[in-house]
């Protein structure tokens, strides 16, 4: 639970700290999106930066998932497949995807995880491209993205390359070798958006695909892949999509291109008749062929709440909230905090930055503890970044004005400094 800042604390500030509260009081009280937030069950006393990793949980969750449960699996058992709506949920759902992304329906599925969903569209994008073998990316994209591309091109042998470089070099290394360029659209560390529209577009000038990885974008930050002309894009349903733990990840694919690609994991799913149980296998039409295995339909449903609300809201009111909760942010730490030698790792143009902010200190992680022990949760990443992340659809700009004063008492109090703080969690 958060701790009582208390009234000392204002008046250490010379009386200016209430005022700019009452301000922070006075955006929420005139903030478009204030409704939203008695839509996600919040733990009193808890001020929770860290929806850039794991979303909250949407009240209308547990009664939705008590229909599935009850009604759908107890009384419809084998006949919700058709009945209620199961066989369509992975499409119906990512037909609701597909506006936050900047997409059409039918171009977007839900589907496994992030990680499998990079192996099969890296995989097609490989051989919709013959003749060109790398995959290009930047040596500082998010490790699960890496890993994947390296273990498509370990199996496949000398067949494939990847190339990987620093994002300054990206545009350069784009040659007539480059299959597809693979980037994650924010920088999961500092939040730095890449140019999507001005990067697909280079690679295309280039003869290459591109596949976008919108993880740290969906749900927070405008992403037009229509506009853009874009190709291929995955993207995470735990995150600002509030899909929660382990949710299912989506899948884009450009309707250019649905016709031809063909995914690397065929499971029945994805068949064109999945209950004609034949034995050679048929593409489905469109992007359901990228469907493998049976859908997670008691995790696709919690998934669907999460979307709806945001759908509702619309991404442009969330990124103009986004952006004002993180400038505010920004400037308080660098005001009350600047004796402490925070540096701000995330770029200063809200243009070039996501929904996330992320200071470098020497002692990151047990200042991050001791903030989560005060009721102020943000997240650890290595080697020396405290990361904040801002959901606009839940978060005020009183919390933010809060979260500042703990991390400030902190850092006056040195309650970093106790010992079980520096044990590291098997998560950070």
């Amino acid at each position: 639970m958060c701790r009582s800042l208390g009234r000392g604390n204002d008046a250490s500030a010379g009386g200016e700290l209430p005022r700019q509260r009452a301000h922070a009081e006075a955006l929420d009280a005139t903030d478009e999106l204030a409704a939203l937030r008695q839509r996600f069950l919040l733990p009193e006393g808890v001020i929770y930066l860290d929806g850039n990793s794991l979303g909250p949980l949407p009240r209308s969750v547990p009664e939705r998932l008590a229909t599935v449960v009850a009604k759908e699996w107890g009384e419809g058992l084998v006949t919700s497949w058709n009945r209620h709506g199961w066989i369509d949920a992975p499409l119906r759902v990512g037909d609701a995807i597909a506006p936050l992304i900047g997409a059409r329906a039918g171009e977007v599925v839900v589907a496994d995880s992030v990680s499998v969903n990079l192996f099969k569209l890296l995989a097609a994008a490989l051989a919709l491209r013959p003749g060109r073998s790398v995959i290009l990316t930047e040596r500082e994209n998010f490790p699960t993205d890496l890993y994947v591309a390296q273990g498509l091109v370990d199996l496949l042998g000398g067949r494939a390359r990847l190339h990987v470089v620093e994002r300054e070099h990206l545009a350069a290394a784009l040659d007539e070798q480059v299959a597809v360029l693979a980037l994650s659209h924010v920088d999961f560390r500092t939040g730095e958006m890449h140019d999507l529209a001005a990067l697909t577009a280079a690679a295309h000038r280039a003869g290459a695909l591109v596949l976008w990885d919108l993880s740290h974008s969906a749900g927070a930050v405008p992403v037009d892949l229509e506009g853009a002309d874009a190709d291929l894009a995955v993207g995470c349903g735990y995150k600002y999509l509030n899909g929660g733990p382990g949710a299912p990840a989506f899948a884009f694919v450009a309707q250019r291109l649905q016709g031809a690609l063909r995914s690397p994991i065929r499971g029945w799913m994805g068949h064109a008749a999945p209950f004609e149980f034949s034995t050679r296998y048929r593409p489905a039409p469109g992007v359901a062929r990228l469907l493998a295995g049976t859908p997670p339909i008691l995790s696709v449903a919690t998934l669907e709440e999460g979307v709806t609300l945001l759908a509702a809201a619309g991404i442009e009111p969330l990124r103009r909230k986004s952006v004002a909760l993180t400038e505010l942010f920004i400037d308080l730490v660098a005001r009350e905090c600047e004796a402490w030698g925070f540096e701000l790792a995330s770029p200063r143009s809200p243009a070039r930055r996501g929904s996330q902010v992320a200071w470098r200190h020497p002692h990151a992680y047990p200042i991050v503890q001791a903030l989560i022990r005060r009721g102020v949760i943000g997240d650890f990443r290595a080697p020396d970044l405290l990361r904040f992340g801002f959901a606009p659809a839940y978060l005020r700009f009183q919390d933010v004005w809060d979260a500042v004063q703990h991390l400030r008492v902190v850092m006056e109090e040195e309650a970093w400094r106790a010992p079980e703080l520096a044990v590291r969690g098997k998560v950070t």
